[in-house]
């Protein structure tokens, strides 16, 4: 079922993928789309391969991270609620990203994603190491709000004490979320980093499942829970930060990623994590396609139309679960 299931999301992404690389602002006749493909020094073929392909492989990659990443923490915390932004690990690395730019690291290529990288690092390592000190999912939860709270706190301070407009304006820009602009370098740059979450959260999937019967079990199970943990919150808070360093705060793709395909997998939390991850790259695609085609005088920015749509499906989710401690 899994494997059925991937195929299906991997087609559907295909699909978007091409009305989201023939659709956009400039419209384009057959005869320019032919033209894109004979000639490689065209304007059409600018449109196409330089400035739409890389925008839709930087959102694929952006939304499997946050999905993967959110099916890693609902699994590890065992709460349905969990997304990449509850740990802290999306505010730390825009801190960082805010940070950079504040201080003019704007100028420099690649200076603002890897500010980003290292703010979302610096909160993976304290993950880490609290939980290795304090198991229960429910500290590692208030530790993960504290420090998001804390992260955002400094981010605010940071913005209100910009000494430049056009600085403020960029970490605004920034904190709504866009893969608007994204090349072929950005797009580069995050693949790796997205393979090896995914190879991290592929060795804590057993782990992940042996969860669902509780600690005791699965502390007998034979498995190192240590090292599960750890490389399940590495996974989480490398697919995060990797996301956020392209593309800036993107909320609710990692909340509703996993729910979309959970009921297919039968809740197992350790096969849901490759059809998350599709299902993720799939939603912020057809998102950022949304986003662009919306007749506005200025283009919505996609974390801004993340929320809008995934909101309503929060209170949906966080009624569901209402229902279901009630009983």
């Amino acid at each position: 079922m899994t494997v059925r299931l991937s195929l299906l999301l991997g087609l559907a992404m295909l699909v978007a993928a091409g009305f989201a690389l023939t659709f956009g602002e400039v419209a384009l006749t057959a005869d320019q789309y032919r033209l894109a493909f004979s000639d490689a020094g065209s304007v059409e073929a600018e449109v196409l391969w330089n400035v739409r392909a890389p925008r839709i492989v930087c959102a694929l990659l952006v939304g499997a991270a946050l999905g993967l990443s959110g099916a890693v923490l609902q699994g590890l915390l065992r709460n349905p609620l969990a997304d990449p932004g509850v740990l802290g690990v999306s505010a730390a690395a825009a801190l960082g990203a805010a940070f950079a730019i504040v201080v003019g690291g704007a100028a420099v290529p690649g200076a603002v994603a890897v500010a980003a990288l290292i703010g979302a690092g610096l909160a993976g390592a304290a993950l880490v190491i609290f939980a290795a000190r304090v198991r229960a999912p429910e500290a590692l939860i208030l530790f993960g709000v504290a420090l998001s709270s804390f992260a955002g706190a400094v981010t605010a301070l940071i913005f209100n004490l910009s000494p430049s407009p056009i600085a403020s304006a960029e970490v605004m820009n920034w904190l709504l979320g866009s893969v608007q602009n994204r090349s072929w370098a950005d797009a580069a740059w995050v693949a790796p980093l997205v393979l090896i979450s995914g190879v991290l959260a592929a060795f804590a999937s057993s782990g992940l499942r042996m969860l669902t019967l509780g600690d005791e079990t699965a502390a007998a199970s034979g498995l190192s829970m240590g090292r599960v943990r750890t490389a399940a919150l590495i996974a989480a808070a490398l697919a995060a930060g990797a996301a956020t360093a392209v593309a800036g705060v993107i909320g609710f793709v990692g909340l509703a990623a996993p729910h979309l395909v959970r009921r297919a997998v039968r809740g197992d939390p350790g096969r849901v994590l490759l059809p998350a991850a599709l299902a993720g790259g799939l939603i912020l695609v057809l998102a950022d396609l949304a986003a662009r085609v919306t007749p506005t005088d200025q283009e919505l920015k996609l974390g801004v139309f993340t929320a809008l749509v995934g909101a309503p499906l929060f209170a949906l989710i966080a009624w569901r679960a209402a229902r279901e401690w009630r009983l």
